[in-house]
């Protein structure tokens, strides 16, 4: 009696994420379809932490409650290998969760604004694990043991981490992440009632057949070098290679489909970004301050930045809690964070005006941040460059008719002319 061993059929990896993508979108409603295939991919790769030198945190993010990033988690969960759901943790507890037998786990943050909002302090040393355990090999060094015996030792922070919460994050933490802008449903939009003690086991047998699947792709995806979309570069192709190599080992259309998502949800998460203002400060002086003058007093800077109605210059929070406008002193403080060509902090420089030298900026200061900081400046200009009054003798910007009467000013050096 002869007996044949049979090989298991292939896994279609492309049909299995469409199952996935179908599960999600009966109990999820995202902002955009782009959103299905990064979560979808997300789930898929927290299977192949050990191929891995790279994961993408996953953040689930709204401005009101019920819109809907609890119920993603809580999908996100059953689809994930070791998920281990946390509203509040601190960081050693995450640090030793990591190191535990049993696998690298899935760390899925709820509520995260009670860990990163205005009240609740810096948490400094769980923001340094989330920012640190998006690459393989980051560790951090702890005390491990009790009173007088105690010794040192190092904790891997490398895992997989989804987040849902209100309003932001540091932007050190969404630079490392996909970010999803849950919105609450609209009338016309529904979606089916989760009920976890059925709709749980049904995802878990999506989980474990994830599982199957992406053991057979484990030695694929870690020699993987994914092609990016045109443009995608540095900390955004960090966060995206592991996607995309699960998306090219699944084959189909997921490949196209996730680098379409990658290009998309890159560009909305730069247009969304609130944490940069350094990079909204630049980018108001180049197009709306500036506009061609060669050098600016502060005093004009300020009066310009003030009146623009949808900018934060007129209530700008500088400790998390109470707001007033930017002043001097604080649009000093954050040109000074960039730098000039010649590597120098941008500080305000003395401006010959007349018989004062009032202190302001200078546009060739600021050139060097202009390129490597802002987006492109926009084609198509409104008049604001003809309207806007550019340096006076001390008197109001605002007023046309003094800045017609003021003839061009001339410097010394170098010598430049500010437009009037």
């Amino acid at each position: 009696m002869t007996s044949t061993n049979q090989s298991p059929e292939p896994i279609d990896g492309a049909a299995l994420l469409d199952e996935v993508e179908a599960f999600h979108r009966r109990f999820n409603i995202f902002p955009t379809e782009h959103a299905y295939v990064a979560v979808t991919l997300w789930d898929a790769h927290a299977h192949l932490m050990d191929a891995l030198d790279g994961t993408a945190r996953l953040a689930f993010l709204s401005p009101e409650p019920g819109s809907g990033k609890s119920r993603a988690l809580e999908i996100v969960e059953t689809l994930t290998p070791r998920a281990a759901t946390t509203v509040n943790a601190s960081a050693n507890a995450l640090f030793r969760l990591v190191a535990a037998d049993g696998g690298t786990p899935t760390v899925l943050f709820d509520e995260i604004d009670t860990v990163f909002g205005p009240k609740a302090g810096g948490n400094e040393e769980v923001r340094g694990f989330l920012n640190s355990g998006y690459r393989r090999g980051a560790k951090s060094l702890r005390c491990v043991g009790d009173g007088a015996n105690q010794s040192t030792e190092f904790f891997s922070s490398f895992c997989a981490v989804a987040m849902a919460g209100l309003g932001s994050l540091p932007d050190t933490i969404l630079t490392r992440s996909i970010i999803i802008r849950m919105r609450k449903k609209a009338p016309n939009e529904t979606c089916e009632p989760y009920r976890r003690r059925i709709h749980e086991k049904q995802g878990h047998a999506l989980r474990d057949r994830l599982a199957d699947w992406t053991a057979t792709i484990h030695d694929q995806v870690a020699d993987a070098w994914p092609e990016m979309p045109e443009g995608v570069v540095d900390r955004p192709a960090d966060v995206w290679e592991p996607l995309l190599a699960v998306a090219d080992a699944a084959g189909g259309d997921w490949p196209d489909r996730a680098r379409v998502a990658c290009v998309a949800l890159i560009k909305a998460a730069s247009q969304g970004d609130e944490a940069s203002v350094g990079v909204r400060l630049l980018t108001d002086l180049r197009d709306r301050v500036f506009c061609g003058a060669d050098r600016m007093p502060t005093a004009a800077i300020l009066e310009i930045l003030l009146q623009l109605d949808d900018a934060p210059w007129a209530d700008l929070s500088e400790d998390g809690q109470s707001c007033r406008p930017l002043t001097a002193r604080g649009l000093a403080k954050l040109l000074s964070q960039y730098v000039r060509p010649d590597n120098s902090p941008i500080r305000p420089r003395g401006i010959r005006i007349g018989s004062g030298t009032p202190k302001g900026y200078y546009a060739e200061d600021l050139l060097d941040a202009w390129s490597r900081y802002c987006p492109p400046p926009p084609e198509i200009r409104n008049s604001r460059h003809a309207a806007t009054p550019q340096v006076t003798g001390g008197e109001s910007v605002a007023d046309p008719q003094l800045v017609a009467d003021t003839p061009a000013i001339e410097d010394e050096a170098p010598r430049m002319r500010i437009v009037g």
